[in-house]
């Protein structure tokens, strides 16, 4: 018994479901050098997403925010032939979206 088109998914707890932003592949150098998505760089690099459906517990990621995020910690999910990414909100580094600007600016380093 597979899931039909028309079945709802709910996100569970504090779980995040987002779409990798399609920027997030190739970059290009200062000199204009594409750089591919599996080349090795000596630090790790984060990534950026959209948040698509968070679960009921999830306090401090809406639905249509960006978030920063580490790709080596992900779990990919196929859904209609799209890739999404499930992830816990505590593995979510950052969030980037207008209604955090009237918050505090947090901690800083």
């Amino acid at each position: 018994m597979g899931v039909s088109d028309k079945t709802p998914i709910k996100m569970l707890h504090d779980r995040v479901l987002v779409e990798i932003d399609a920027e997030a592949g190739e970059r290009r150098s200062s000199g204009g050098i594409v750089i591919p998505a599996t080349a090795a760089m000596g630090a790790k690099r984060l990534a950026w997403a959209k948040v698509v459906a968070v679960g009921p517990q999830a306090r401090a990621v809406q639905a249509g925010d960006r978030v920063l995020f580490d790709p080596d910690d992900r779990g990919e999910v196929e859904v209609h032939g799209e890739t999404y990414v499930v992830m816990r909100e505590r593995d979510v580094h950052a969030v980037a979206a207008e209604r955090v600007g009237d918050e505090s600016t947090g901690l800083y380093l």
